[in-house]
């Protein structure tokens, strides 16, 4: 199973052409050991996917890792550390189109548990798209008055959407009260997914409450997805992408190309909270610390040059000082530092990490691990075969 699921993140593909690939290929069979056996098809390969946790993913990252260094392609002796956002899977969020997520999920969701209960999705989706209309012509050519009259249109229409969405969550809460605790377990599995579903739907309320109704644009823990609740906002001063919703991902890397651990970092985590453990994770693999640690400006701070230099780095390149004042083999370092942009780069257009397709936050651990294990192996087999 791991082997398939790595051939699948190896060539970006999805399950359906994974299962086509490995049933007609020859090699892909040798290389899955599955030979003149059945092929698994997609529904069974998305289902054991979920049996992969992270650590098993560690594990497995691990030991190539050391197989790397069995191979000599990596020694341990320099260490490039950089960030990324991989983006969950949703469309851009708006409060209207929230809002809209929440009441389709919540009527669908009752439906399949059997309550008859009225379909609010047209009118609310009539609503939405007027919002969106009336939100194209707020530009700055659009005359003053007719700007006026466009915003306290939307107010009426948001205040509309509030008005219909909590009355489905009414509905919803009172269908719970009204669900035996104990019934099948698929509908034991609904009810508790409605139950979750009611609680994001309350907090998309109060947040579009306060950010259109009262003007709080910086209501703190937003929600931008009723079906990825862990996304997050990240701005990393990007032009061609300013605001990106998912995940801050850190990449870790020692000679060769070779990634020797990453991280799907919480929510909040600064770039400079993840200088020590990046070191501290490259000691436990090579028992050794590097010659050379580099990074960006976002990791730079005396206290992490200093934790670097008590853990034995023989030259930590963090940059803080302007360019002029760097020394030649600062400069060195920082050229091999961009290196990682390329890795980053090359993850996100071979192996899928522009964007996460599994569901929550257990499949973006996943999806990350896996892209980055095929990205490992393909490193392995570049280098060719032992005493080569």
């Amino acid at each position: 199973m791991l082997r398939i699921l790595v051939l699948k993140h190896l060539y970006d593909w999805s399950f359906a052409e994974c299962e086509r690939e490995v049933r007609g290929g020859l090699v892909y069979r040798a290389f899955c050991r599955i030979d003149g056996e059945r092929v698994p098809d997609a529904k069974t390969l998305i289902r054991l996917s979920h049996l992969l946790d992270a650590a098993v993913l560690k594990d497995v990252l691990a030991r190539l890792v050391e197989v790397g260094r069995q191979r000599r392609v990596i020694r341990g002796r320099r260490l490039r550390v950089d960030t990324t956002v991989v983006e969950t899977n949703i469309h851009y969020p708006t409060d209207s189109t929230l809002l809209a997520d929440g009441v389709r999920v919540i009527t669908r969701t009752l439906r399949r548990l059997g309550r008859g209960v009225r379909n609010r999705t047209r009118s609310v989706g009539r609503r939405v798209f007027e919002l969106a209309q009336r939100s194209r012509a707020l530009g700055g050519r659009a005359p003053q008055a007719v700007r006026e009259q466009n915003k306290a249109r939307m107010k009426e229409l948001y205040q509309g959407l509030l008005r219909i969405t909590r009355a489905v969550v009414r509905d919803a809460k009172a269908a719970g009260a009204w669900w035996p605790q104990r019934s099948e377990p698929h509908r034991q599995r609904l009810a508790e997914r409605l139950r979750s579903t009611v609680a994001l739907v309350e907090r998309v309320v109060r947040q579009t409450r306060a950010r259109v109704l009262r003007g709080d644009t910086h209501y703190p823990d937003k929600i931008v997805s009723v079906f990825e609740p862990h996304t997050e906002i990240i701005r990393k001063g990007k032009l061609a992408k300013p605001t990106e919703f998912g995940r801050r991902v850190k990449i870790q890397e020692a000679e060769g190309q070779f990634i020797t651990d990453y991280e799907v970092c919480e929510r909040g985590t600064s770039d400079r909270d993840l200088w020590l453990p990046t070191l501290d994770r490259h000691i436990a693999l090579f028992a050794r610390p590097p010659d050379l640690a580099v990074a960006d400006g976002g990791f730079a701070s005396r206290a992490n040059e200093a934790a670097a230099r008590a853990r034995g780095v023989r030259q930590v390149v963090l940059p803080r000082q302007p360019r002029e004042s760097r020394s030649r083999s600062a400069r060195a370092a920082l050229r091999w530092r961009t290196g990682s942009e390329g890795r980053i780069s090359a993850l996100k257009r071979c192996h899928g990490l522009r964007r996460c397709r599994y569901r929550e936050a257990s499949g973006m651990q996943r999806w990350v691990g896996l892209g980055i294990i095929a990205n490992n192996l393909k490193v392995l087999g570049r280098a060719g075969p032992p005493g080569t």
